[in-house]
């Protein structure tokens, strides 16, 4: 008898993050059904058309009337990810990231309960606000968001909490920190940098700079939320983040300097709106289950570069 093909529905398969996670997925024996909307952040460098393991269904999270059968997992990548633009259109941020899990929980409700597969959400370290320093927040810490994207990040997982007590489904989530590496769309910190740079045009740096947050390579993101899917308890909250901590300036500076560009090549401009000085979280959780970080931003940057065929001028 042939074996049978381990399904997984990811949602948002061709953004940063969610790409990482179905090349993850295919190369480990899984067969992948990618639902995306393919916004403008998609992904348009990948091949996973070529695979005989993949399957695309090009739909929104929050007009999706079904679900494919037989699948494991649904990990849910799909969301509007970048702070400036929840600033200043919320209502794309309430359709997809509240909308679109509250669907997708009832997609699931909706289903056999042999047919159900269990929700992976994909969360952001954002949703405990600032955290002072010399703390790290842990998965039991109350949660505190400070800007819509967050806001709407903290209330999908208020809405799965309640439909796991009340209708029973199983869902884990996993709360990242910030991630990195190639494929990310060009409105994130170092993305950005480098498009900028590239040009010689300075890199914009909020306030003063000097907001810190964890960063973590996209890949070993991946790994983590792939440990957790096949091997993390129903129900659970798992941190995920390198511990590398930087202030957005040293990143900037670390950029241009990895690029052979001046170290003044940005320029002050004002503060966003509600900005939060610190994240950081406590990861001892996930790697307890055997997970930990492999690459160092610092280190990554030459690569990244080389991937971008990058070529100071």
């Amino acid at each position: 008898m042939a074996e049978i093909k381990r399904r997984v529905i990811v949602t948002g398969g061709l953004g940063f993050i969610g790409s990482y996670f179905v090349d993850l997925l295919l190369k480990n024996g899984y067969h992948v059904i990618n639902i995306d909307k393919m916004t403008y952040a998609a992904r348009h460098d990948l091949n996973f058309d070529a695979h005989p393991e993949y399957e695309l269904i090009r739909e929104d999270i929050a007009t999706l009337r079904y679900l494919p059968q037989n699948a494991d997992y649904l990990v849910n990548f799909a969301a509007e990810s970048h702070v400036d633009n929840a600033i200043t259109s919320n209502g794309l941020f309430f359709e997809s990231n509240i909308r679109g899990v509250y669907n997708l929980l009832e997609l699931i409700r909706s289903k056999d309960p042999n047919d159900r597969p269990t929700l992976i959400h994909i969360s952001t370290d954002e949703v405990y606000g600032e955290i002072q320093e010399g703390f790290s927040a842990k998965e039991n810490d109350q949660l505190h968001p400070e800007n819509p994207y967050s806001a709407a990040k903290a209330a999908a997982e208020m809405l799965i909490s309640g439909w796991v007590k009340t209708y029973g489904l199983k869902a884990k989530i996993c709360r990242s920190s910030n991630n990195y590496g190639h494929g990310q769309y060009p409105e994130k910190l170092i993305s950005k940098t480098v498009n900028l740079a590239t040009k010689n045009e300075k890199m914009t740096v909020h306030g003063d700079g000097s907001y810190l947050r964890e960063w973590t390579y996209a890949g070993d993101n991946c790994e983590g939320i792939f440990l957790m899917m096949e091997k993390g308890l129903n129900g659970e909250i798992y941190n995920i983040s390198s511990g590398e901590m930087f202030t957005n300036l040293e990143i900037v500076k670390m950029v241009l300097k990895a690029m052979g560009k001046p170290e003044n090549l940005y320029e002050f401009v004002e503060n966003r709106l509600g900005q939060d000085i610190r994240y950081s979280v406590d990861s001892s959780k996930s790697r307890k289950l055997g997970w930990k970080p492999k690459t160092s931003l610092e280190k990554y940057l030459p690569e990244y570069l080389k991937l971008l065929n990058y070529k100071n001028k």
